[in-house]
């Protein structure tokens, strides 16, 4: 059975109660597998068998659900709101109620026209006229909704028209119906606000690619490049495809992707990004990826499919929403009733108070609030670099109490360089480079890849190996003729050498200068050179800050390796920034204790683990996550365990790279640690926003609620205040995360600030 997926933009869907429409529509249809409605983004995503129902027929069930289908291929351009057929009907049905007020306010006469069981006047029938033009819509969404049994605002709106209408009740129709078709109307713009954030993304990547085939430049569509084709870029152009540069050269504004606004320059086996720009040359590229897979298209994906992943605020409004709406619709019903029944109050007075408390009912207003603040959150922070895989991660983030970093690649900037080869006696330092570079070339890791660096450039020649094994946390081992080993200290001594008295050269250069001052060995040794390799040379190089790694075999000592990294220009100011905003950091890192102090120090993070093997640094995770919220900054593949277990997992540097983005669950699209800092403050004003508008959205309709029965709250009032003015207070107040700045977090200067 093969299985299809369709993506259909469904703008008018733009609730949780719009999209629970859509999902009842189409889960009980024959052949269709699974459903997943993004009401923010207008999309619902339908996965289906092809031979039991076809697009046309899913197509069909939504529509006949109430709801237009734009198209079948993802979030379609923006909707006209202002010239749909909905507002048209509405500036109708606005003019005839108008007309209305005219002729029974003004100098119009108002005679009785015809006696329907009351006497009907001119303005009468105007009001009737726009109640059923601007209130047609509402009845008949009502009625789909009736036999969905779904008890929302189009059943509460609908029913509230018609049973104003049948009383003859008929200003009130008219008001209520224009009133709510105009909310709507506001809703549904700005709605499409909020969505415009995400086809801005979509924006960036453009429709066409120039490429080469077959001797000639063609024009074909970006999506249709193929792996491995060369696409043509001229100056000021977006960069269609990721790849790499094979021709040419050019300054590339990669702010798209990777939020930095400065353009890095590319030349020849550069890697460039979809969407980035061009801006100084023209350049040759090799596609390295399908023209719709993307680092950009994935980055897109990700965000939309984000909204899947609701917060727990989210589910608390949900769940408190169910409850809501019919205890507030039994009190509208209880208000027309009681008074009348068993008081002896006036069944018109009774009516209209509980037609207003059945506006109150609708519970759009807190519904949208956490939803509308999540995909700004969202997007904003795609478009400066930083790429968060879900509201529930964004809600997280903004609970963070802890932040734990990574050393290499992460507070340092991973580029390693060998600094000092010391060889024991009988050897040289080219022997210990070329055992160590032919060990190790076979390595993924860092260490691994600058020594093997360090040998091409000094044209050591590096036997071939053979049966490379990497021992996890330790070092790694590899057949040249016979095991050889490359690791740290404690591996060595686990093979059984006495590092406290070992025999260095002492035939003068740099491994003499090591040695004299080393800390003496066996003082009983008459062998020159004898030196206490831990004390000494080790720990000296570690003071500076640098790492040691050891190359030898199970029983005898070739020499010690020494690699340097350099500690990120912003990572001081970011670590600050977090500490003044109350947030612990933590180093933790499998380097030793003397080299990983040195860098906690120059970044002013107190709180140090090494020499930590991957369980150890889970362990460590869960000591710091019964404290408190933890969130894990690393590379996103050699620590995508921690990442994994903690809170949340930030990654480095993940711009082109599928593992980091998998990994975790904050990508820095950039290799820029300024997005830490960043992201923690959008989390916290977002979930700061959610809860001002949930709580600003329940106080507006308890106090509706309990003034409308007593006759203080109008049609009108609940309308204009409860249904449209929290929708648009909520809607407005998500948009201000769009003016967190990441440009304030220490990566232009010496300080950093979270409010």
């Amino acid at each position: 059975m093969s299985t299809e997926r369709l993506e259909l933009s469904v703008p008018d869907m733009d609730c949780s109660s719009c999209a629970g429409k859509v999902d009842a529509a189409l889960a009980d249809a024959e052949g269709v597998h699974g459903v997943e409605t993004r009401p923010t983004a207008g999309v619902a995503v339908v996965e289906f068998d092809p031979g039991a129902i076809d697009a046309d027929g899913i197509v069909g069930r939504v529509e006949a659900a109430g709801y237009g289908v734009a198209g079948t291929d993802g979030m379609a351009s923006g909707a006209a709101v202002w010239t749909s057929r909905r507002a048209y009907a509405t500036y109708a049905g606005a003019v005839a109620m108008l007309a209305g007020f005219v002729v029974l306010w003004g100098p119009v006469a108002d005679p009785a026209l015809f006696d329907i069981g009351r006497e009907t006047a001119r303005s009468d029938v105007l009001f009737v006229l726009g109640a059923a033009v601007a209130g047609g819509p509402v009845a008949r969404a009502g009625l789909r909704s009736a036999r969905l049994r779904e008890l929302d605002i189009d059943l509460l709106m609908g029913t509230a028209i018609l049973s104003a209408m049948a009383v003859g009740y008929y200003v009130e129709a008219a008001t209520l119906a224009v009133l709510f078709s105009l909310a709507e109307l506001l809703e549904a713009h700005a709605m499409d606000r909020t969505r415009e954030s995400i086809r801005e993304l979509l924006a960036l990547s453009p429709d066409t690619a120039t490429v080469k085939r077959d001797g000639e430049e063609t024009s074909v569509p970006a999506a249709s490049v193929r792996t491995g084709e060369v696409v043509v870029v001229r100056p000021g152009e977006r960069i269609p495809v990721d790849g790499d540069v094979l021709e040419g050269e050019s300054a590339v504004d990669e702010s798209p992707i990777t939020g930095e606004s400065v353009p890095v320059d590319k030349s020849v086996g550069d890697e460039v990004y979809a969407g980035s720009v061009a801006e100084g040359g023209y350049i040759e590229i090799e596609a390295t990826a399908a023209g719709d897979e993307t680092t950009l298209s994935r980055v897109v994906d990700l965000v939309e499919s984000a909204e899947s992943r609701r917060t727990d605020a989210e589910r608390l409004v949900d769940r408190f929403a169910g409850y809501y709406t019919p205890v507030v619709v039994a009190g509208a019903v209880g208000t027309v009733l009681i008074p009348p029944l068993f008081f002896g109050g006036a069944w018109g007075t009774w009516f209209v108070r509980g037609l207003t408390l059945l506006v109150v009912a609708c519970p759009c207003a807190f519904v949208i609030s956490t939803p509308v603040t999540v995909v700004s959150g969202l997007t904003s922070a795609a478009r400066n670099g930083v790429l968060i895989k879900g509201g529930d991660h964004l809600e997280r983030m903004g609970e963070v109490d802890t932040v734990a970093f990574d050393k290499t690649g992460t507070l340092t900037t991973g580029d390693l360089a060998v600094t000092d080869v010391v060889p024991a006696a009988g050897h040289d330092a080219a022997d210990v480079l070329a055992t160590a570079a032919g060990v190790e070339r076979h390595s993924e890791h860092p260490i691994g890849a600058a020594i093997v660096e360090r040998a091409r450039e000094a044209g050591v020649d590096r036997p071939e190996a053979s049966d490379f094994e990497s021992l996890t946390g330790r070092g790694v081992r590899a057949d040249l003729g016979g095991t050889r080993y490359v690791g740290k200290p404690e591996l060595f001594a686990e093979l059984g050498h006495d590092l406290g008295h070992t025999h260095l050269r002492t035939d003068g250069g740099a491994a003499a200068a090591e040695a004299d001052g080393a800390a003496v060995g066996d003082p009983a040794c008459e062998r020159p050179g004898c030196v206490d390799l831990r004390a000494g040379t080790i720990a000296g190089l570690q003071s500076d800050g640098k790492t040691a790694v050891l190359v030898g075999t199970e029983t005898e000592l070739y020499g010690v390796v020494a690699v340097a990294d350099t500690v990120r220009p912003e990572a001081r100011a970011v670590v600050a920034a977090l500490a003044d905003a109350g947030v612990q950091t933590v180093m933790l890192t499998g380097d030793n204790e003397r080299t990983a102090r040195a860098v906690g120090d120059a970044v002013g993070i107190g709180t140090v683990h090494a020499d930590l093997l991957p369980e150890a640094k889970l362990d460590a995770i869960e000591g710091l996550i019964e404290d408190g919220t933890v969130a894990m900054v690393g590379d996103g593949i050699n620590d995508a365990p921690a990442l994994a277990r903690a809170d949340v997992g930030v990654a480095m540097g993940a711009a082109g790279t599928d593992a980091a983005l998998e990994t975790a669950d904050i990508a820095l699209m950039a290799d820029d640690l300024g997005g830490v800092p960043y992201s923690l403050r959008l989390a916290r004003g977002a979930n700061d926003i959610i809860k001002q508008n949930i709580g600003a959205s329940l106080a507006v309709k308890a106090i509706l609620a309990v003034g409308a029965p007593l006759g203080y709250v109008s049609v009108i009032v609940a309308v204009l205040v409860g249904d449209m003015g929290m929708s648009l207070g909520v809607t407005s107040n998500a948009f201000r995360l769009g003016r967190v700045d990441p440009a304030e977090y220490g990566l232009e200067g010496d300080e950093a600030r979270i409010d």
